[in-house]
């Protein structure tokens, strides 16, 4: 365990130590969720998330993807084009980010609606937590200094302006939410 350890934590797999920190933080997330929701009787609200943490997984590698190639295709880098680099990967990460929030408040609203104050209260609270593991699997994609610290706040801030005023999201994320539930087998 020493060598692989090393091995890890050695700058050069720096970027899979983080995408494999995500991919921990947001199992462990889902299976504390699964833990903490199933004796108040919402188990499916830990099933809903977990089936948006894939969905939120796949369009934030296809969305990452896409802008590599766009920087590429336009030259966009680190050395010549530092302000479009940055900007174009802050918009990116803040759009993909502020989905998620846009799926899980409604989704919580939904399981908190007949809920008693204290279950409500849990809910609301276990959908902030995931708006930051989110955030988290953001980071693990645009790792820069900066987005790690807009991302968290970004995540917090529009989850609970989502949870306040859930019809903003569904109008402005409602088609990619039905695109996506068409492949929804279950």
């Amino acid at each position: 365990m020493g060598q692989f350890s090393k091995w890890l934590l050695h700058e050069d797999q720096n970027e899979f130590f983080d995408y494999l920190f995500a991919l921990v933080v947001n199992l462990l997330f889902v299976a504390l969720l699964m833990l903490l929701l199933w004796p108040l009787g919402r188990l499916n609200m830990a099933i809903r998330l977990a089936k948006g943490f894939w969905m939120f997984w796949t369009v934030l590698i296809a969305t990452s993807a896409v802008l590599a190639l766009v920087q590429r295709y336009f030259q966009i880098d680190l050395d010549e084009h530092y302000n479009a680099y940055v900007i174009s990967g802050l918009v990116l990460s803040g759009i993909v980010q502020i989905g998620w929030s846009a799926f899980a408040a409604p989704v919580v609203g939904s399981f908190a609606a007949n809920a008693s104050v204290w279950v409500a209260i849990v809910l609301y609270g276990a959908g902030a937590v995931s708006a930051y593991v989110a955030s988290v699997v953001v980071g693990s994609y645009y790792s820069g200094s900066l987005y790690r610290m807009v991302n968290p706040a970004l995540a917090i801030l529009s989850f609970v302006v989502f949870s306040v005023w859930p019809t903003a999201g569904l109008a402005i994320y409602g088609w990619l939410f039905r695109f996506i539930s068409s492949f929804d087998p279950f």
